[in-house]
């Protein structure tokens, strides 16, 4: 009888240890199926980027089937070259750069839009305090950006031309968005620059009589730049891309708009205790009082409000001629369709 037994059990062994292999292809291999996507970011440091990065880290892509890999670039425009040049799939950048592509017949579509300002500030080298008061001081000068052809560069010349200057009159230095940015204005290597926060708040914890030429980081101050709404952030790929990859555009855009309610449910504390250590840094009470100016920037719908769009391209037609007359259709450059998908998916989760 016990022999009988054991035989049988023999017999099942080998069943069980298939059964048993098959159910762990089940329970360990769903983040091995999952669709590789590579993210190529502007500047992680910057706060205008956090929905991205914050998305990681709370691990929304995971949960959309996406195997995200983040990678940390310079500026806007060399994360744009990463995504022409086929070293990313998808930018996490200003969506100006959509509408400034179309003029060279490059079609490129953001498909969220996670922030509702750019948050761009023109500020003077603390050096230079007293002798730089108004943006035409700026003639002749040194002035930071980015990167030479990034959303910050942009800015710059929209703002010198709207001043009435000539814009070729001023030398561009690209100088990152983060600490190289704040060390090269301390150094007075340059004279003013565009940057972002949290690189504005360090420099004015450090220099109470900062001087601010130009600030977008409020929806009052946008509209005394730009005359009307200015969207910032977004994901944006080729149009080729997108139409080719629906499944993981969807799986992005709901772990950003997870993401934005995530934020929007939080306290900054509680945010800024999700980021990475590196990115928030030593001083985290500094860290602490820019995520607090920046959080009315951040979208709370991810659409593309089509005013806003009109408004960039207005803004780029005053400063290049090549937009002005390429007749760009800006309803090409953007799409509302995924992020509309996850609300008809929340409220039929919601039922």
């Amino acid at each position: 009888m016990t022999k009988n037994i054991k035989t049988g059990l023999n017999r099942l062994f080998p069943t069980r240890l298939f059964l048993a292999g098959l159910l762990s292809l089940f329970l360990v291999h769903p983040a091995a199926a999952q669709t590789k996507v590579t993210i190529a970011i502007g500047g992680g440091a910057c706060l205008c980027y956090l929905p991205t990065v914050l998305a990681k880290q709370l691990g929304e892509y995971e949960k959309a089937g996406l195997a995200v890999e983040l990678v940390d670039l310079k500026g806007g425009s060399d994360a744009l070259k990463a995504v022409l040049g086929g070293s990313a799939d998808v930018v996490s950048g200003y969506f100006d750069h959509c509408v400034n592509l179309a003029a060279k017949k490059q079609e490129l579509q953001s498909f969220v839009v996670y922030d509702r300002y750019p948050g761009l500030v023109l500020v003077v080298s603390p050096k230079h305090t007293g002798k730089i008061t108004s943006i035409k001081d700026l003639a002749g000068k040194k002035v930071g950006v980015s990167a030479p052809g990034s959303s910050t560069d942009f800015f710059l010349k929209y703002q010198l031309k709207k001043n009435g200057l000539d814009p070729a009159g001023t030398a561009v230095i690209g100088v990152g968005l983060g600490a190289t940015a704040v060390a090269a204005m301390e150094q007075g290597q340059i004279e003013a620059a565009v940057m972002l926060d949290p690189a504005v708040t360090v420099l004015q914890g450090s220099h109470k009589d900062l001087t601010i030429l130009s600030d977008t980081r409020t929806q009052k101050d946008t509209l005394a730049v730009f005359s009307g709404e200015y969207p910032g952030g977004a994901l944006y790929s080729t149009t080729a891309w997108v139409k080719a990859h629906e499944k993981e555009v969807q799986g992005l855009t709901n772990a950003i708009m997870n993401t934005l309610k995530w934020i929007h449910s939080h306290t900054p504390e509680e945010i800024m205790a999700k980021m990475p250590e590196g990115i928030v840094g030593k001083d985290k009470e500094l860290y602490l009082a820019a995520l607090k100016n920046t959080l009315p920037m951040y979208s709370e719908t991810g659409l593309m409000d089509p005013k806003g769009a009109a408004a960039v391209l207005a803004v780029f037609s005053e400063g290049s001629p090549e937009v002005a007359k390429a007749n760009i259709d800006v309803s090409k450059t953007y799409t509302n369709k995924y992020v509309e998908q996850f609300a008809k998916t929340m409220g039929t989760n919601a039922k």
